[in-house]
C-alpha cells in the first residue's frame, strides 16, 4: 500500500474537537450504504489484531470515511500486508502522521 506522511496539529480543546467529531460522524453515516459501513466494520474488527494503539476510531465525513489509528504500533506486520493489499484494491489509501495511522476511502 502506498503510504503517504502527512504533518497534523493537534487541537487545541481536545474535548470539543471530540464532540464536534462523534456529531459529524452521526450524521454523514447513513449517506453510506450499507456495504461500505460493514467494511468499515470489519477493518476495526481487524485494526486491533494487527495495531496496539490508544484508540481505533472511524470518521464518517462528507467526501470519504476514515479509520484512524491513534498512536499506532505494529503488532503483526505479515498480516497486516495481505490486509492492506486487499484493502487497496477496494480503493482505500494510507496516510502517516506523528500522531497515528488513517486509512480512507474516498467517495
Amino acid at each position: 500500500m502506498q503510504t503517504a506522511f502527512i504533518k497534523t496539529d493537534e487541537a487545541p480543546t481536545k474535548w470539543f474537537a471530540a464532540q464536534d467529531a462523534q456529531r459529524r460522524n452521526t450524521n454523514n453515516k447513513s449517506h453510506y450504504a450499507l456495504t461500505i459501513q460493514n467494511q468499515i466494520t470489519r477493518m476495526l474488527t481487524v485494526m486491533s489484531m494487527v495495531y496496539a494503539a490508544k484508540g481505533i476510531y472511524e470518521a464518517y465525513g462528507k467526501k470519504g470515511v476514515s479509520i484512524k489509528v491513534d498512536g499506532a504500533v505494529v503488532k503483526d506486520r505479515t498480516n497486516l500486508r495481505a490486509l492492506e493489499a486487499e484493502w487497496t484494491a477496494k480503493g482505500f489509501t494510507k496516510k502517516v502522521s506523528p500522531q497515528g495511522v488513517i486509512y480512507r476511502l474516498t467517495a
